[in-house]
């Protein structure tokens, strides 16, 4: 059977057609529909982790005990799960392993356009990178058949564009496999240095191995082209522009297995063209390669190193004359990312603000209260880096910023990195002020559960941490919980711990307010003979506020009526709607 289907949605359908049994991902877009997808498999057992790197390994334990296993994350996860990939290049696997890393070039979700690529060569694993949905499938079931055939994990390289696009693919039934019996063996997999010596020499072989697997590997095809003046190298979504921009005009020898490369079909396919491109986003990877092997090429002389490409920009740089769409006559105007009406953080940034704090700021949706008017965030790094970068701040300037800088970060993103830089802080004894924002779900990518909702993935009861326990049993002594929605306990709160002499934690509670299970409050109506038109309500940045004509005006259908915006009118102009 056919079916139009999205890129994650077709990964998870080769996961289900491949018999795999367990699912351990942590969020990130563009690849959090992989494991949402896969959950709609009884088959199949899925769970979000805390992190990337707990995610891995339980996909490693898996497949240890003789089941299919898989994990996804987007390009940053795979930092925080670097430290077991390495590793399980060296220990193999037992039953198959596949692990899905989606890069983000143009960086739409994310903090930096980081290139996956690199990892499958310094770890010295196999990569695959789909161009399409019904790529996505069939690769990910070749994933497993490369991983049990070759004792390996592989990597499965995803992209925003391939993500979230939908093309058709053609659907099988499941196939179950036997499960392999675990068998103790710590030559192989007990990394001690001595094991580890001689399991080097085995990685390097299946390198070679899987080399040679991939000079006649219908991954890697050539098409042929009606001009051998130029060929062109490419993969992944390039593939599906460099095919719309020249048609079949050039000879294209486009990738399946961008690791390891295959040198003989490479060079095969240059000697028979005059002159050979290679087309790829985000750096020069294959035409690092390429040259490395002698051969005479343009690559990023042409195209980018940053953001997206085309069929347009590809059409261009190659001299051809094809436009691809119509193009706009007028430039748009900027819409700038604001926290929805009703976020449960814009009464706690609001706060911040007001009391000129310096706030060193996490990975979340709260990372919009950087935007002006709030303008409430002065650092974002990585996820858990706002807890372990005010400890160091604090501890170089002392009091100097003692009494005025506060870290903020998520309920999701704490259980998965921040806990241990509270440890440290608490541990060294840090005059600090750590503010949770507990929205009670994971919200920058769409509402996934996390360790501390109490509920798992599909939505059942599951265990849940407990916030203020935790962080007391982690040495903090202050912690407090407050309602983002009142301003005057938020400034108090944060002007309280801060001058405490000691390291304290504040906990921001209040549900997402898109979560369905939260009562929307009537929408607020302005009195317009009370509204004096001072824009004080504009100070907090809600979308659902605006002035018309010199008076606020509140957008009924986007108002959830949580009273922040009352707070600040001096006229009480803001009335309690129906």
């Amino acid at each position: 059977m056919k079916k139009l289907i999205l890129g994650n949605a077709a990964v998870a359908r080769g996961l289900y057609e491949a018999g795999c049994a367990v699912a351990s991902s942590y969020p990130g877009t563009p690849s959090t529909e992989i494991t949402e997808e896969a959950a709609k498999f009884p088959e199949i057992y899925c769970e979000w982790a805390p992190n990337e790197k707990v995610a891995m390994e339980t996909a490693f334990g898996a497949s240890l005990a003789g089941k299919r296993a898989f994990c996804a994350m987007k390009h940053v996860g795979l930092n925080v799960a670097a430290d077991p990939l390495f590793t399980m290049s060296y220990t193999g696997v037992n039953a198959g392993l596949v692990i899905a890393v989606a890069d983000d070039p143009a960086m739409h979700s994310s903090q930096n356009e980081q290139d996956s690529r690199h990892y499958a060569r310094a770890a010295k694993l196999p990569m695959l990178e789909p161009s399409d949905s019904a790529e996505a499938l069939d690769f990910t079931k070749l994933a497993y058949r490369l991983s049990e055939e070759f004792d390996t994990p592989v990597l499965l390289k995803m992209c925003t564009r391939v993500a979230h696009s939908q093309s058709i693919a053609r659907l099988s039934d499941r196939q179950e496999p036997e499960v392999r019996p675990y068998q103790k063996n710590p030559q192989k997999y007990v990394m001690a240095p001595a094991n580890a010596v001689r399991r080097h020499p085995a990685v390097e072989q299946r390198l070679l191995d899987l080399a040679q697997w991939a000079e006649t590997a219908e991954v890697n095809r050539v098409e042929d082209g009606s001009d051998h003046s130029l060929g062109i190298v490419t993969s992944s979504t390039c593939y599906q522009y460099v095919k719309e921009a020249c048609g079949d005009r050039f000879p294209v020898l486009k990738l399946g297995l961008v690791w390891p490369l295959p040198e003989r079909k490479l060079r095969d396919f240059a000697a028979g063209v005059d002159s050979l491109v290679v087309v790829e986003e985000g750096d020069s990877f294959l035409e690092s390669y390429c040259r490395g092997l002698g051969l005479s090429l343009r690559g990023k002389e042409l195209f980018p190193l940053t953001g997206e490409l085309s069929q347009n920009l590809i059409g261009e740089k190659l001299g051809l004359s094809r436009h691809m769409g119509s193009a706009l006559t007028e430039e748009l105007p900027n819409r700038p990312p604001v926290m929805c009406a009703g976020c449960p953080h814009r009464g706690l940034f609001y706060a911040l603000s007001r009391l000129k704090c310096t706030v060193l700021g996490d990975i979340g949706c709260y990372t919009l209260g950087a935007m002006p008017p709030l303008g409430a965030m002065d650092m974002t790094l990585c996820m858990g880096a706002s807890v372990s970068g005010l400890h160091g701040f604090n501890k170089a300037l002392g009091a100097d910023s003692e009494g005025r800088t506060v870290a903020v970060i998520g309920d999701s993103t704490f259980v998965h990195s921040g806990m241990t830089g509270l440890a440290n802080a608490a541990y060294n004894q840090s005059r600090s002020t750590v503010i949770i924002l507990d929205n009670s779900i994971t919200g920058m990518t769409g509402h996934q559960q996390n360790p501390t909702t109490g509920f798992n993935l599909r939505g059942d009861p599951a265990g849940k941490i407990d916030l203020e326990a935790l962080c007391r049993a982690m040495g903090v002594n202050r912690v407090r919980v407050v309602d983002p929605y009142d301003l005057k306990a938020c400034e108090a709160a944060v002007k309280e711990e801060l001058a405490a002499e000691e390291l304290s934690v504040i906990i921001s509670r209040r549900p997402c307010a898109l979560l369905k299970y939260v009562k929307r409050q009537p929408p607020l109506m302005v009195d317009p003979d009370k509204c004096r038109g001072c824009r004080a309500c504009m100070k907090i940045g809600c979308p659902a506020i605006s002035i018309r004509e010199g008076k606020a005006v509140v957008d009924a259908a986007q108002c959830v009526g949580c009273g922040v915006c009352g707070q600040l009118c001096g006229f009480d102009a803001l009335k309690e709607g129906k």
